[in-house]
């Protein structure tokens, strides 16, 4: 099976959160002005309040935040990725290929089934399916794809399962060619932040 590539590791899954950054350094500097203000006008007492309040709340809300935040990089847990509808999943997905260098393609309008389209730095791409639990795999009847004359050829397909593949599964397939199956193991290691090139393949 051909490697997976991937350049800049965390660097498109960094300019999620950046919106974000920039409103905490907008309510720090609001903060720190407001502050001012209330020792010129009450004295010490204001300040000394705000720093005891920071020191109860600060806490708590990086308790809360820090979930979200991790998420957004596309750290999951396995509880996380157990509780996700297949919607949730391609979310999840979307930001682990982020997270590990692919540029995620805007899903196709009218489509039926959920997809993510992805490409790397070498215009390699990448489709992903995702399998429920007892149902065929995707496309299992269609006949192998060919790229378009003088193209870059098919995409390589993943086919993410949180359950486990059968034997008649990996054979489809190495039948299809370009197909990498991803069962619930391979995905909480992909989700715990293991490289998607550096994952073996499901039996």
């Amino acid at each position: 099976m051909r490697r997976l590539r991937a350049e800049g590791a965390y660097g498109p899954a960094l300019r999620e959160v950046l919106p974000a950054l920039a409103a905490v350094v907008v309510l720090i500097c609001a903060v720190v002005a407001g502050l001012a203000v209330g020792y010129r006008v009450a004295g010490i007492a204001v300040p000394v309040g705000a720093l005891a309040v920071l020191a109860v709340a600060t806490p708590a809300a990086i308790r809360r935040s820090r979930p979200t935040a991790r998420r957004r990089l596309g750290i999951y847990t396995p509880e996380e990725l157990a509780d996700l509808d297949t919607q949730g999943l391609a979310l999840a997905v979307s930001r682990m290929l982020r997270r590990d260098g692919w540029r995620v393609v805007p899903p196709r309008r009218a489509e039926n089934r959920v997809r993510v389209r992805a490409r790397d730095g070498h215009g390699q791409r990448l489709e992903v399916a995702f399998r429920p639990v007892a149902e065929p795999l995707p496309d299992e009847d269609t006949p192998p794809r060919s790229g378009r004359p003088g193209g870059p050829g098919p995409p390589l397909r993943l086919v993410v399962h949180r359950g486990t593949f059968t034997r008649r599964d990996v054979q489809w397939a190495r039948r299809q060619g370009g197909v990498r199956l991803i069962d619930g193991s391979c995905l909480r290691r992909w989700a715990h932040g293991t490289p998607l090139n550096e994952l073996s393949d499901s039996p």
